[in-house]
């Protein structure tokens, strides 16, 4: 069997010159294409008729760039997100302790102005921390003796007392709070000038007007200040308002509940009063040359027995005459 080649090799022009006359003619259409833009139409319609089939073959490449484009932006957004939530949390630390700055000033200013409106002189303190002991209302402060701090000073906010200066260290001090259990504090009614001692009632946060008549002249909403009569507090300072008044015919005493005014829990900056915590001690009521009671009760002692001897020396002379005055040497000496 014989090979034969094919047809197209065969018939024709040999390989080499149909090369040659196709880029001829390739270079010819460039060039009339570029000069005469004759092959215009024909390009449209060519390329409108293969846009679909281009689509077509680009929806593969298309679909993966979505895919890429899709987890690359899941990525980023969620990058973004954890970047914008730490933001988030320094802003808003931020605001607070801008928000806590802004209190402190205000209460700073407010402390100020009181120290000024105050006729003693004062120290500015801040709280530390609470007391151990859990019944009992008590702070610990960052001022002491060196600073002039001693015990039985009261201790004061820009509305009124918040307690007495119970202990003292070099740097620090204790203070006992208004409402603690064991604190008690000379009052009286503004309105009327009624007096009164107020007493804490512990971890309530409230105070007891105690031992007051049911008739007693004590109205809700009464503001209560200090009446100075015991020489530790200044007068006139605010400490509490009457919130509850229950008075019972069948009681003897009424039985009154008062709220402190002074933001006892809540500011941490307050004043201490250097106020002289022993003051002239007062005179008493009976003269100095009043002796003690014993004495007071022998002195009486040997003036009755006086009396009685007298009068039995009197009755002997009576009865016995000098006679028995002298038989009876122990009366005639008294008498």
């Amino acid at each position: 069997m014989e090979y034969s080649p094919p047809p197209l090799f065969k018939q024709g022009a040999s390989a080499r010159a149909k090369a040659v006359i196709c880029t001829l003619l390739a270079l010819a259409l460039l060039i009339a294409d570029s000069r005469i833009h004759a092959l215009l139409i024909l390009r449209q319609a060519v390329g409108t008729a293969l846009y679909p089939l281009q689509m077509v073959a680009l929806v593969p490449r298309d679909a993966a760039n979505k895919v890429v484009d899709y987890f690359s932006t899941l990525s980023t957004v969620e990058k973004e997100n954890q970047a914008l939530r730490s933001q988030q949390g320094a802003r808003a630390q931020q605001l607070q302790q801008a928000q806590q700055l802004a209190a402190e000033n205000t209460q700073l200013r407010k402390l100020l102005g009181a120290q000024e409106r105050l006729q003693v002189k004062s120290v500015m303190s801040e709280i530390l921390y609470d007391a151990r002991d859990q019944f009992a209302r008590k702070v610990i402060m960052d001022r002491g003796s060196q600073q002039g701090i001693a015990t039985g000073q009261p201790v004061i906010d820009d509305a009124g007392i918040v307690g007495q200066v119970t202990r003292v260290f070099p740097f620090t001090s204790e203070v006992t709070l208004l409402t603690d259990k064991d604190q008690a504090i000379p009052v009286q009614v503004l309105r009327n000038g009624l007096r009164s001692v107020a007493y804490g009632r512990g971890q309530s946060g409230y105070l007891d007007l105690r031992f007051m008549s049911s008739n007693a002249d004590i109205q809700k909403g009464d503001l209560l200040v200090t009446s100075g009569i015991d020489g530790v507090y200044p007068a006139g300072l605010a400490v509490a308002k009457v919130i509850q008044v229950e008075s019972k015919s069948t009681d003897a005493f009424a039985h009154i509940v008062c709220e402190p005014v002074a933001g006892i829990d809540r500011h941490t900056q307050l004043l201490i009063l250097l106020v002289d915590p022993n003051p002239v001690a007062r005179p008493d009521d009976e003269p100095a040359v009043a002796n003690s009671k014993d004495d007071i009760l022998n002195k009486r002692r040997l003036t009755e027995s006086t009396r009685d001897k007298k009068e039995a020396a009197k009755e002997a002379a009576k009865e016995g005459g000098p006679d028995a005055a002298r038989k009876n040497p122990r009366g005639a000496g008294v008498q």
